[in-house]
C-alpha cells in the first residue's frame, strides 16, 4: 500500500478547520447591544441596571485596563427556530492562546440572577432545548477588560499591573454578540473528528490502529459534503461509529479525570477580581453540572467559597445543591491554596483548620485530601500536619517543572521530618489544566513512573484563572475516551475514588522522604521581601495577642476574648499566604494592597494585645515574654533606655534593675561582652568574631557580614527565579559612607556603618552586642533602588560542617554542604524560617533573621586544610516582572549571627529574635497559662478553643529532632486534657499527673493538647 499519511492529515485538518467548525452555528440573528461603562471600581448589579446604557455596535473597541462595561443585550429567538438548539454565543475581543487572565464576562438575567459566563473558550450561554420560537431574551453583561499581562510571554517590562499606571486606552475590540442555532450532528462530528485525529498522531507509525484511524477519516471525508456540511454530517459520522466503538486494551491505563478550574486568588489580577473570576466560573461549573450527570467538579480554597457566598448567593445556592447531588466536590482542606515552604507552622495548620471546617460547615463534608497543584516546592512537615488535619491524600503537580532532575515517582508514600507517611500522587499529565486531547493522554501513559506496580492516574481538566473552568466540549472528550482502542481509558470520578482505588492496587508504593523541592521559582523566597516581612510580623503578634488574650481571659473578670476578630485576622494573614502574594510573584496593584493590609493587621493586633494586656491590671512596669523560652536580655524601656530582665516563657515579671554576669565593653570598634568578643573592620565588614566561651575560637574563616551584589537576570519568570549563573557577576559592598559607634552603654554597644552604592541605594547597619546574650545583630535600613539586582549577607565561618540545618514548620531540615549528586547541585538556593545552623562535632554557629527566607550554603576547602562554610542570606531582589517596582524603596529588617549555638540555643534565640519583649504598664499573672518542663518541648501556641467553651488549647512541638519528654504544668485549675487532632477534636485522653500532663513526643511530633478548666 502507498503512503498516503500526508495528504490524508492534512485534508483532515483543513477541511476541520475550514468547513466542520464554522458550521457548528447553523443560523445566527445579532443582539441589539447597549453599554455602559462603569466608573471606577466594580458596582452592584442594582446600580448598573439603572444606569443609562448608550447604542454599541460590533467591531468597537471597548474596556480600558482593569474596567468593568455593562453591556445590555436584547433578542427574539426567530419562530422558524422552533424545536432547534438556541445559543446565545458572545465574543468579546478575545486575544491569543490562554484562556485565562484577559476580557470574561458574566451573563445576567433582568432580576440579576447570574448565568452563566463568557470566557474565551466558552463563549456560549444556553437558551434553548428545543426552542419554541419567539423566547425574548434580555441580558445584562457584566465584563471585564482585564489586561493580558503575558501577552508578551513574560519577556517585556509592562505598566498594565497596576491600575495606578495601566492608561486608560480600551483593550478589546468587541466581535460578536449572537443569538445562534447549535447544529448538534456538526458539533459532534467536530469532536468526532478532533478526538480520533489527536489519538491517530499519537500513535506509533508501526500501530494497526493508527493507520486503521487514517483510512476511517479519510473515509469520513468522503462521506461530506462540503457544500452541505448539516445535511452530510451524519452521514460522516457513521463512518467514524465503529472506530469510536473499538474498546482499549484490556492493560491499558486508567487517567481518572477531576473536572478543576485552578483559579489563583490573586497574580496577574488583584484580589477583587479574583471575586469576580470565581463567580463567573463557578457559574459555568453548575450550568455544566446540569446538562452533565457524569460529571464531578472538585474545588478547593474556602475563601473562594466564603467570596461567594457573601457576593453572589444565586450562584452560591447552586453549588450547595451540586455538592447535595455529589457533583461538585470541596478538596484540598485549606483556606487557600497557600505557597509550600514559607508560611509559619502555626499558620499552616491554620490552613487546614479554618478550610476544613468551613466545609464541615457548610456543606457537610470532610476534604480528605490536601489540593494543591501548583505551589513552588513543598515543605516536609507536610505529611504530619496534613494527617492530623483529617486527610488521608496529598496531590500536587509542579514538581513536573523542575530545571535538572525528573521527579522518579507519580504515585508514592511521602514520608515527613517526624515520619509521618501520607498517599501522594504526581498526575502525570504534566498540567492541571488538562483537556483530554491526544498528546496529553499519551504524555500521561509515557510519563507514568509506575508501570508495573500501579496502573491510573489523576487528571484535573478543565480552563483555570478566569478561563471558565471544565466545558461541554472536553466532557464529550473524556466520553468519547472512556473505553477507546489506542487509548489510556478515561473515566470522571471522585479524587477520593480515585486515591482509594490507587491505593488498594499500589500499597507498597515507593517512599520519598524529606523535602519535595522545586528545582525552579527558587526566588520567590526572596522576591517582594516588605510583603513576606508582613506575613512573618502578622504571624508572629498573632501568637502574641492570642497567649494574653488567654491569659487575660483566665485572670481578668470581665475580659471577653476577641474570637471574632481574631477568627478574621487570621483569615486575612491566611489569604495572602496565597501562593502568588506571598512568593513575591504577583502584579505591583497585588502587593501594593498586601503591604497595606499588613499594616491594618498589625495596628489591629497590638490594639488587641495592649488591651488584653491592659485587662490584667495596671501596677507597675511590667515585661511580657511570648517566647516559649526563659529570657534573660537586655530591653528598652519606654523612655528608651535599656535594662537587663529575666523573664519566663510565655508569662510576664516586673522590670527590675537586674544585673548581666558582665557588661559590654566597647573599645574602637570591638564590642566585647565576656562571651564574644567582636571587631568590625575599617570597610564595615566583621575582621573577627572569638567565641570567648570556647577558649576564643575565631568563628569567622574570612570577612563577616559580607555584602555581595549581584547581576540577577534569569533566563525567564523574572519574579520567581533565580538561576545558577547568578554567582558568577557580583560587587563587595566594601566602601563606606561612615563607621562610628553609637552605644558604648555597658548593657548595649553598637557600631553603624553606612554604605551607598549602585544606582543612588543606601544601606545603614548597626552592629549591635548585649550584656548576657551571645547574638550579634545586625539591624539593616536599605533604601533600594537597583534594578535586575540580588542583594546577600554572606558569613564565612570555619567550621567543616556536613549539612547546613534549616527551619521550617515545626522542626528543621538538613540538606547536604556538598554537591556531589546533581540532586544537591539543584539546589543552590533554599528556604528556612527564623534560622540557619552549621555545626561540627563540639560546635555550631546559627544565622537568625527576622523577615527573609532564601539563602544558600557552600562549602570549600582552605589552603591551610581548614574548611570554610559559608552561609549567605538573600536580603532583597529588583525583578521587573511582572512588577516593574518590585522592591523598590524603603526596609527596615535584623537578622543575627549566633556562635557556639546548639539546635536548641538556635531555636530559642530565633523565637526571640521574632518576638520582642513588651514592657507595659501592667500587673500580669502570677504564672504563665503553661509552662513545660523538658529539653526540646516546645510550645508554639496557646488560644482558647474554637467552639467558645472556655478550654484551652496548647500546641506542642519537639524542636530538637530527637525524643523529648516533659511535663505541661498550667496556671490555671486543671480538671482534664485530651489529645486532639488539628481541628481541635478528641483522640484521646491525656495522662494527668500530680505534676501536670505528662508529654511524650518522638522527633519533631507536633500535638495538640484540649485543657479543661476546673
Amino acid at each position: 500500500m502507498h503512503d498516503e499519511r500526508r495528504r490524508i492529515e492534512e485534508r483532515v485538518q483543513r477541511v476541520h478547520d475550514q468547513r466542520i467548525k464554522s458550521a457548528i452555528y447553523a443560523a445566527t440573528v445579532p443582539f441589539e447591544v447597549e453599554a455602559w461603562q462603569a466608573p471606577g471600581e466594580p458596582v452592584s448589579f442594582e446600580e448598573a441596571a439603572s444606569a443609562r446604557y448608550e447604542p454599541f455596535a460590533m467591531n468597537t473597541p471597548w474596556g480600558p485596563p482593569w474596567g468593568t462595561t455593562w453591556f445590555r443585550m436584547r433578542g427574539r429567538v426567530p419562530a422558524d427556530w422552533a424545536g432547534r438548539r438556541v445559543e446565545a454565543v458572545i465574543d468579546l475581543g478575545f486575544v491569543g492562546d490562554w484562556p485565562g487572565n484577559q476580557a470574561e464576562a458574566l451573563v445576567h438575567l433582568p432580576d440579576g440572577r447570574p448565568l452563566k459566563a463568557v470566557n474565551p473558550l466558552n463563549q456560549y450561554v444556553p437558551i434553548a432545548h428545543p426552542a419554541t420560537g419567539g423566547e425574548q431574551i434580555d441580558y445584562l453583561v457584566e465584563a471585564a477588560s482585564n489586561p493580558d499581562i503575558l501577552k508578551d510571554n513574560f519577556s517585556k517590562v509592562t505598566p498594565m499591573g497596576d491600575k495606578l499606571t495601566a492608561g486608560a486606552e480600551p483593550l478589546y475590540t468587541f466581535q460578536r454578540a449572537d443569538l445562534a442555532v447549535l447544529d448538534e450532528e456538526v458539533w459532534h462530528l467536530d469532536l468526532d473528528l478532533q478526538v480520533l485525529r489527536e489519538l491517530m498522531v499519537h500513535l506509533g507509525e508501526h500501530e494497526p490502529r493508527r493507520h486503521e484511524i487514517m483510512h476511517a477519516l479519510d473515509r469520513a471525508m468522503d462521506a461530506l459534503d462540503l457544500d452541505d456540511i448539516p445535511g452530510s454530517a451524519g452521514a460522516a459520522r457513521e463512518v467514524l461509529a465503529p472506530i469510536l466503538a473499538k474498546p482499549a486494551y484490556a492493560s491499558a491505563h486508567t487517567v481518572s479525570g477531576v473536572g478543576h478550574a485552578h483559579i489563583d486568588s490573586a497574580w496577574l489580577w488583584p484580589i477583587r477580581e479574583t471575586k469576580r473570576k470565581t463567580s463567573r466560573t463557578f457559574s459555568n461549573v453548575t450550568s455544566l453540572a446540569d446538562e452533565y450527570d457524569d460529571f464531578i467538579f472538585a474545588c478547593s480554597q474556602a475563601q473562594q467559597y466564603e467570596w461567594v457566598r457573601d457576593n453572589y448567593p444565586h450562584v452560591w445556592a447552586r453549588i450547595q445543591d451540586s455538592v447535595k447531588k455529589g457533583q461538585w466536590v470541596p478538596v484540598g482542606g485549606m483556606w487557600v491554596e497557600a505557597d509550600g515552604n514559607l508560611p509559619g507552622g502555626e499558620a499552616m495548620a491554620r490552613q487546614l483548620i479554618h478550610g476544613k471546617r468551613f466545609f464541615i460547615e457548610h456543606f457537610g463534608v470532610e476534604t480528605k485530601g490536601v489540593w494543591l497543584p501548583d505551589s513552588f516546592g513543598y515543605t516536609a512537615a507536610y505529611p504530619q500536619l496534613a494527617k492530623l488535619a483529617g486527610n488521608d491524600w496529598f496531590l500536587t503537580q509542579k514538581i513536573s517543572w523542575n530545571q535538572t532532575n525528573k521527579f522518579p515517582h507519580h504515585t508514592f508514600w511521602w514520608e515527613g521530618i517526624d515520619g509521618t507517611r501520607i498517599f501522594t500522587h504526581f498526575p502525570p499529565v504534566d498540567t492541571y489544566n488538562a483537556r483530554f486531547s491526544g498528546e496529553e493522554m499519551d504524555r500521561a501513559v509515557r510519563n507514568y513512573s509506575e508501570k508495573g506496580g500501579g496502573s491510573r492516574s489523576l487528571a484535573p481538566f478543565g480552563w483555570g484563572d478566569g478561563g471558565g473552568g471544565p466545558t461541554r466540549e472536553i466532557m464529550e472528550r473524556a466520553r468519547r475516551l472512556a473505553d477507546l482502542e489506542g487509548s489510556p481509558k478515561v473515566v470522571v470520578e471522585h479524587p477520593d475514588e480515585f486515591f482509594a482505588k490507587a491505593r488498594e492496587e499500589y500499597p507498597d508504593a515507593p517512599v520519598w522522604n524529606g523535602e519535595l523541592y522545586l528545582e525552579l521559582h527558587r526566588a520567590t523566597y526572596t522576591s517582594q521581601a516588605r510583603t513576606k516581612q508582613g506575613n512573618r510580623r502578622s504571624e508572629h503578634k498573632l501568637r502574641e495577642a492570642e497567649l494574653w488574650a488567654t491569659t487575660a481571659a483566665l485572670h481578668a473578670p470581665g475580659y471577653a476574648y476577641p474570637y471574632e476578630k481574631l477568627d478574621r485576622l487570621w483569615k486575612t494573614v491566611l489569604l495572602h499566604q496565597f501562593h502568588d502574594i506571598l512568593p513575591g510573584s504577583s502584579i505591583a496593584w497585588v502587593h501594593r494592597e498586601a503591604e497595606a493590609e499588613y499594616a491594618r493587621v498589625a495596628e489591629e493586633l497590638e490594639a488587641l494585645t495592649a488591651e488584653a494586656v491592659a485587662a490584667l491590671g495596671a501596677g507597675g512596669t511590667r515585661v511580657f515574654n511570648t517566647s516559649p523560652f526563659d529570657r534573660a536580655e537586655v530591653v528598652r524601656t519606654a523612655e528608651g533606655a535599656p535594662a537587663y530582665v529575666e523573664v519566663p516563657a510565655s508569662g510576664s515579671a516586673p522590670l527590675t534593675d537586674a544585673e548581666p554576669a558582665q557588661p559590654v565593653r566597647t573599645e574602637g570598634r570591638v564590642l566585647d561582652n565576656g562571651l564574644i568578643r567582636v571587631e568590625v573592620a575599617e570597610d564595615g565588614t566583621l575582621a573577627s568574631v572569638r567565641d570567648l566561651r570556647a577558649g576564643g575560637r575565631e568563628v569567622l574563616a574570612d570577612k563577616g557580614n559580607l555584602l555581595r551584589l549581584h547581576t540577577d537576570l534569569p533566563n525567564y519568570w523574572d519574579a520567581w527565579d533565580i538561576d545558577k549563573h547568578y554567582r558568577n557577576r557580583y560587587t563587595d559592598l566594601l566602601e563606606t559612607s561612615s563607621v562610628e559607634v553609637v552605644s558604648e552603654d555597658p548593657l548595649l554597644g553598637a557600631i553603624r556603618v553606612t554604605r551607598s552604592f549602585g544606582k543612588g541605594s543606601t544601606i545603614t547597619q548597626t552592629v549591635t552586642v548585649r550584656a548576657g546574650s551571645a547574638r550579634i545583630d545586625f539591624e539593616t535600613d536599605i533604601d533600594w533602588h537597583e534594578a535586575e539586582k540580588i542583594l546577600k549577607a554572606g558569613f564565612p565561618v570555619d567550621i567543616r560542617a556536613s549539612h547546613s540545618s534549616a527551619e521550617i514548620q515545626f522542626g528543621h531540615v538538613q540538606r547536604p554542604t556538598h554537591t556531589n549528586t546533581s540532586w544537591e547541585a539543584a539546589r543552590f538556593e533554599v528556604s528556612g524560617h527564623r534560622w540557619v545552623h552549621l555545626a561540627e562535632p563540639g560546635y555550631g554557629v546559627a544565622v537568625l533573621n527576622d523577615s527573609t527566607y532564601g539563602h544558600d550554603v557552600s562549602r570549600t576547602v582552605r589552603e591551610d586544610g581548614g574548611t570554610t562554610t559559608r552561609v549567605s542570606l538573600s536580603l532583597v531582589r529588583a525583578p521587573r516582572i511582572p512588577d516593574p517596582e518590585a522592591d523598590q524603596g524603603r526596609h527596615r529588617f535584623t537578622y543575627s549571627l549566633l556562635p557556639g549555638a546548639s539546635i536548641e540555643d538556635t531555636v530559642a534565640e530565633g523565637y526571640a529574635l521574632n518576638l520582642p519583649l513588651r514592657v507595659a504598664d501592667a500587673t500580669g499573672a502570677d504564672e504563665p497559662v503553661v509552662s513545660v518542663d523538658g529539653d526540646g518541648v516546645t510550645v508554639e501556641a496557646v488560644k482558647l478553643a474554637d467552639d467558645a467553651s472556655g478550654d484551652v488549647v496548647v500546641r506542642l512541638y519537639e524542636c530538637n529532632g530527637g525524643r523529648a519528654r516533659g511535663v505541661l504544668r498550667t496556671g490555671f485549675p486543671l480538671a482534664g486534657a485530651q489529645v486532639t487532632d488539628l481541628l481541635e477534636r478528641p483522640l484521646e485522653d491525656a495522662e494527668i499527673t500530680e505534676a501536670g500532663v505528662a508529654v511524650a513526643l518522638r522527633p519533631f511530633q507536633v500535638l495538640t493538647l484540649r485543657l479543661r478548666r476546673g
